[in-house]
C-alpha cells in the first residue's frame, strides 16, 4: 500500500493547476514551468537536485510538496521489444502500462483504473470488478516512469513515446477529471508535447461523456465497438443496454464532427471465433458505418484462463477484413504483441510472473486486489 504523506503531489497538476499551486504558497507563477521542466522533461523527483530553484524555495517545497509516481513492482521486456510495468497505486491494486515499438513509432498503453466496472466478457481487467479509479498523478505517472526507464531499454527498441493510447485497464471516461488533466499534460510542451493526434481515448462507450469530452480536449477518440448490432453487444458489452449503439455512435458522430476535416473515429473490434466473426456481422458491421469518417481495426482475442472464448483463425480474421475492405473501409489487423510478457490487448490483470504460471498468477493478481478492498484498506469499490 502506498503511504499518503499530506503534501501536494506535483506530478498530477496541469500547467493551471500548479500555477494555481505557486500562488497559494506566495510564490511567482513562472515556477510552474520551472518546475514542469525538472519533472517531466527530467524526471526529477529530487527538489534539491533542481539547480535553477533557490534553496529557500527547495525548502518551502519540501515542507508542502512531493513528487511521487507509482511504486514499481515489476517490469518485464517481451522477445518483440514490448514492454511491460506492474504499478501499485495508492489504493493497493496493482496496474498495467504497457510500451509498444514498431516502425519507429513508440506507443504507451495506459491504465486509467484499477479493474474496471463494465465487465466486458471477452476482457480479463473487466473480470477483476472495479476497485478504484487512478488520481491524474498515477495516470500521469506511468508515462514518467516509462519515460525514465528507456535509458535501459536495449539499443535496438524504439526509446521515443510518440504516442498515448488511454487503452489500459479502465474505462477512462468513467474517471473524467483525472484522466483529462493527465492527456493535458501529455499534449503540453512543458509536460510531454505529443500531439493531439497521437493521444487516443479509448471508451467502451459512455456517451454522455463523450459529449463532454468534445467540450474540453480535441484527442483522437476510438470506440470498443467489439459487435456490429444491439443483442449481440448486450452480450459482450454490457454498458450496450444503458447506451444502444444509435446513441453511442451519435455522440462519437457529434465528437469527430467538432475536430474539423481529416479527422476519424478509430473503431477496435476484438475477433471472437464463432461469436462476432461471421460474414454476416461484417455485413451488418457495413451498414452501421456507413458513410462514418472511420478506421476500422480488427483485434484478434487474446486468451486468458476461463475466458470461454478462442481467437478465430488467420483465414477467418483475414475473410472478415476482405469483406470490409470491398465495401470501402480502411481496415487493419492488430498484430498481437507481448503475448510472452501477458501485455496483448485484454489480457491486462495487474499480473506478475512469468508466461508458463499465467492461471496462478490471474488468480494471484485478483486475490491481491482483493486483499486491497479489506477492511482497513485505502481501496474503494462500488
Amino acid at each position: 500500500m502506498t503511504a499518503t504523506t499530506g503534501k501536494t503531489n506535483l506530478l498530477g497538476l496541469t500547467q493551471a493547476q500548479m500555477e494555481t499551486f505557486f500562488e497559494s504558497i506566495g510564490e511567482k507563477r513562472f515556477r510552474a514551468g520551472q518546475l514542469m521542466k525538472w519533472i517531466h522533461h527530467f524526471g526529477v523527483d529530487d527538489f534539491d537536485a533542481m539547480s535553477n530553484v533557490g534553496k529557500a524555495l527547495r525548502e518551502k517545497l519540501k515542507a508542502c510538496a512531493e513528487i511521487r509516481g507509482p511504486e514499481v513492482v515489476s517490469q518485464d521486456i517481451s522477445s518483440d521489444g514490448t514492454r511491460k510495468w506492474v504499478v501499485r497505486v495508492a489504493s493497493g491494486s496493482c496496474v498495467e502500462t504497457v510500451y509498444i515499438p514498431q516502425n519507429g513509432r513508440g506507443t504507451l498503453c495506459v491504465s486509467s483504473q484499477a479493474g474496471c466496472a463494465l465487465d466486458c466478457s471477452f476482457c480479463s481487467t473487466g473480470k477483476q470488478g472495479f476497485n478504484s479509479d487512478l488520481t491524474s498523478a498515477e495516470i500521469i505517472g506511468q508515462v514518467w516512469i516509462a519515460n525514465k526507464s528507456f535509458g535501459t531499454v536495449p539499443a535496438k527498441a524504439d526509446r521515443a513515446i510518440t504516442n498515448v493510447v488511454m487503452m489500459g485497464m479502465g474505462e477512462p471516461l468513467l474517471n473524467f477529471d483525472n484522466v483529462v488533466a493527465a492527456m493535458t499534460l501529455m499534449m503540453d510542451d512543458l509536460g510531454y508535447g505529443i500531439s493531439k493526434r497521437k493521444v487516443t481515448l479509448s471508451t467502451s462507450g459512455v456517451a454522455p461523456m463523450i459529449d463532454k469530452l468534445g467540450e474540453v480536449t480535441d484527442v483522437a477518440l476510438a470506440l470498443s465497438l467489439h459487435a456490429p448490432n444491439d443483442e449481440l453487444r448486450n452480450q459482450l458489452v454490457p454498458i450496450n443496454k444503458k447506451y444502444p449503439l444509435a446513441v453511442v455512435l451519435d455522440a462519437c458522430h457529434r465528437y469527430i464532427a467538432r475536430l474539423g476535416d481529416k479527422r476519424f473515429l478509430t473503431v477496435e473490434y476484438t475477433l471472437l471465433k464463432d461469436v462476432n466473426d461471421q460474414p454476416e456481422h461484417a455485413e451488418q458491421l457495413t451498414v452501421l458505418l456507413k458513410n462514418f469518417p472511420c478506421k476500422i481495426n480488427l483485434i484478434p482475442f487474446n486468451p486468458f484462463p476461463h475466458s470461454g472464448y478462442e481467437r478465430p483463425s488467420n483465414n477467418a480474421i483475414r475473410r472478415f477484413q476482405d469483406l470490409l475492405h470491398h465495401a470501402g473501409f480502411n481496415v487493419t489487423v492488430r498484430t498481437t504483441r507481448g503475448d510472452d510478457i501477458d501485455a496483448a490487448c485484454g489480457q491486462l490483470v495487474g499480473q506478475v510472473a512469468d508466461r508458463t504460471r499465467r492461471s496462478e498468477r490471474y488468480i494471484a493478481v485478483r486475490q491481491l486486489n482483493a486483499e486491497a478492498d479489506a477492511p482497513g484498506t485505502a481501496a474503494t469499490r462500488t
